[in-house]
């Protein structure tokens, strides 16, 4: 089996300032990791620095002095440390790492803490490591949910599914974010939880589309009950491998995203049930949906393999096609049961 890359006196950094990046960051210090934080928003990137907590998000985290490290250079960053862990939306990691030399992250352990669609190419965050900087497989992992910043901020009880291709890598990856309130397990399928976390963001969206219409709680668990048939479906016809969908990683990483006051994504799709332009619900939230990229990948990959998936293309015909977020429900009403 091969060597865990990833040690105890590893330094990790964290791309990144939204409120997933800012829970990874108090994680990692309470643990005792040495961390060294980019930043790019310079008022953030200040506030931190003088005064120690984000006052974007999760603004009630305060960081200790010693440990951490808040920088604008993404090279060094990178550079100076052992585990980068990409904590940005996925639409922009592309222009985030940009200032990076094509072999900087050859020899890192790359976390992705990103659930989304790189949209230049239509690739998970895995997949598009491997093609534009050479990542191999056994040197990239992903840490999942469900787990929202928010509870993780306030210490709520939450689990996390470490994600390598060597299981003995996951554990090793684990054992950085362990806690008194972070439980972790580990998982061998790459690219079936990342594509799990693609999915469960597009039927976040449909659920909160319902809800704005006035949907009530009888209907969303059996469109919820039904999004976890369509992520089966999905999952098994194009990315066979040995998984239990019941896990946390998939079918709790769903039921967390659809119903949790949290979930930007839910928010989303009510904005939109309740007629909200895609444009306008995009602008009046502070955080990136990260579904609303996912539709129009899974819309791509379903059509290729063709797959039935009247969830997904709901959504699909609702955000890119402009089609009556009512009428697309009801189109598909016949299909869940």
């Amino acid at each position: 089996m091969a060597r865990p890359y990833i040690h105890t006196a590893s330094v990790c950094a964290v791309i990144g300032y939204g409120s997933w990046a800012t829970a990874i960051v108090k994680i990692l210090l309470e643990n005792g990791n040495t961390v060294r934080w980019h930043v790019r928003n310079p008022e953030v990137r200040e506030h931190l620095i003088r005064h120690r907590s984000n006052p974007k998000y999760l603004s009630q985290v305060h960081f200790p002095a010693d440990r951490l490290t808040v920088e604008e250079d993404v090279g060094a960053v990178v550079r100076e440390s052992d585990v980068v862990i990409l904590a940005v939306p996925s639409a922009f990691l592309a222009m985030t790492l940009e200032p990076l030399a094509d072999d900087a992250l050859a020899e890192k352990f790359v976390v992705s803490a990103i659930k989304g669609i790189v949209p230049d190419g239509y690739l998970t965050v895995a997949e598009w490591l491997e093609r534009r900087y050479g990542v191999s497989a056994d040197r990239i992992g992903i840490v999942t949910g469900p787990c929202h910043a928010e509870e993780v901020a306030l210490e709520r009880l939450s689990y996390l599914t470490m994600v390598c291709r060597e299981l003995d890598t996951a554990e090793a990856l684990g054992r950085k974010f362990a806690n008194d309130y972070i439980r972790v397990a580990v998982s061998g399928d790459i690219y079936g939880v990342e594509y799990a976390a693609v999915l469960k963001n597009i039927y976040a969206i449909a659920v909160g589309i319902a809800h704005g219409l006035g949907y009530g709680d009888n209907f969303l668990a059996v469109l919820i009950s039904n999004a976890a048939i369509e992520m089966e479906r999905f999952l098994r016809s194009a990315f066979e491998a040995e998984r239990n969908v019941c896990r946390s990683a998939y079918l709790g990483d769903l039921l967390v995203t659809c119903y949790s006051q949290f979930s930007r994504n839910r928010t989303f799709g009510v904005m939109i049930g309740k007629g909200y332009s895609v444009r306008n619900a995009q602008m009046e939230m502070n955080m990136v949906a990260e579904g609303y990229y996912g539709a129009d990948c899974i819309h791509r990959l379903q059509s290729r393999f063709g797959i039935e998936m009247p969830i997904a293309e709901a959504v699909y015909g609702i955000l890119y096609e402009r089609r009556s977020p009512a009428g697309q429900l009801r189109g598909i009403l016949g299909r869940l049961g």
